[in-house]
C-alpha cells in the first residue's frame, strides 16, 4: 500500500515554478546592437542638412531654450514651404534631450533627435530603441501627443516636451 505523497508535489512544484522564473527573469527585453547603429547613423544624417553652427548654438545656450528656437524659426522662415525648426532643450535625470522637427506644407515630414542621453553603454542601448519609436510614432499622430517608451520614461518625457516646444514656435 503506497499513500500519495503531498508534499513531495508541493517541493517539485516549487522548484519548477522558481527555475521557471529564474529563466524568465534571465531574458534580455532589447537587442541593442542593431537598432543603436541603425538611431546613430540616422541622427548625423538627418541633422547634416541643417546648420552646425545652428544646433551648437542651441545646444550652448540649453538653459535658454527659447533662444534656440527664435533662431531656428528665423533661419528656416526664408524657405517658405520647408521649415525647420528647433525645440527646446529639456535637461533630464539622464541628460538634455532636444529634438528638431521639419514641416513641409503644413505636415510635419522629419523629427530629429538633435540632443539626448548618450553617455554611457546603457544610455546608448535605450536611446537606441527608444528614439525610433519616439521617432515614428510623432510622424504617425503629426502632433507631440505620442505614448511613452517602457523603459525610456525621462528620454521620453524630455522628447514629447522639446517636440512640442518645437511645434508650438513653427505654428507660431
Amino acid at each position: 500500500m503506497r499513500k500519495n505523497r503531498p508534499l513531495r508535489r508541493i517541493v517539485l512544484a516549487s522548484a519548477a515554478t522558481v527555475s521557471g522564473m529564474v529563466l524568465l527573469l534571465s531574458l534580455k527585453p532589447h537587442t541593442s546592437p542593431g537598432l543603436a547603429v541603425g538611431s546613430a547613423a540616422a541622427v548625423p544624417r538627418a541633422s547634416a542638412p541643417a546648420a552646425s553652427g545652428g544646433s551648437s548654438g542651441s545646444s550652448s545656450g540649453s538653459s535658454s531654450g527659447s533662444s534656440g528656437d527664435s533662431a531656428g524659426g528665423s533661419g528656416s522662415s526664408g524657405s517658405g514651404v520647408s521649415k525647420s525648426v528647433t525645440g527646446n532643450t529639456v535637461q533630464t535625470r539622464w541628460g538634455p534631450v532636444q529634438v528638431r522637427v521639419t514641416i513641409r506644407s503644413g505636415r510635419l515630414t522629419e523629427v530629429t533627435a538633435v540632443q539626448y542621453p548618450q553617455d554611457n553603454p546603457r544610455d546608448q542601448e535605450i536611446n537606441g530603441y527608444a528614439l525610433p519609436r519616439l521617432r515614428r510614432e510623432a510622424l504617425a499622430a503629426q502632433s507631440a501627443d505620442i505614448d511613452m517608451v517602457s523603459g525610456a520614461t525621462y528620454t521620453s518625457t524630455g522628447y514629447k516636451q522639446s517636440l512640442q516646444s518645437a511645434l508650438d514656435s513653427a505654428t507660431g
